[in-house]
């Protein structure tokens, strides 16, 4: 049963979701998940060594979180496109801050274009786009 696409208007602010704090078991379960068994994710000496503060979470845990949120926004079905950029890592015990705004409505085809961000105290950990299905205003 498909769900009927939400109303969204040009420069809506989407609201905001918080994950975390993340820990070493969000991390090996990702990887497990999918696969990515690098050093980086899991070995704090290897990651020390290798010039970061510590383990990291890979990059498409975070890609992961910011799509599952647009998807129980608008509706899975209603999700077009989706992209992101990676800007900064995420460290395990850092909380992930979600939110976005609606960047255009394009009425003659019914989407609108979403402007995402994942944040951790202001820092960019990734940004992205989605173009999702709405429904007319009215």
């Amino acid at each position: 049963m498909s769900r009927a696409p939400i109303v969204l208007s040009d420069g809506q602010d989407i609201g905001s979701r918080s994950i975390g704090p993340i820990t070493q078991t969000d991390i090996v379960r990702f990887a497990g998940a999918g696969g990515d068994f690098n050093p980086l994710h899991h070995d704090a000496d290897y990651a020390r060594k290798a010039g970061l503060p510590g383990v990291i979470s890979m990059g498409q845990m975070q890609a992961g979180m910011l799509a599952a949120w647009v998807a129980d926004l608008v509706h899975v079905e209603n999700v077009l496109s989706f992209s992101v950029r990676f800007a900064s890592p995420l460290a395990i015990g850092e909380t992930l801050d979600l939110a976005g705004t609606v960047a255009a409505v394009d009425a003659a085809t019914g989407t609108a274009t979403l402007e995402l961000r994942a944040e951790v105290s202001g820092r960019v950990v990734i940004s992205g786009k989605a173009r999702v299905r709405i429904s007319p205003a009215g």
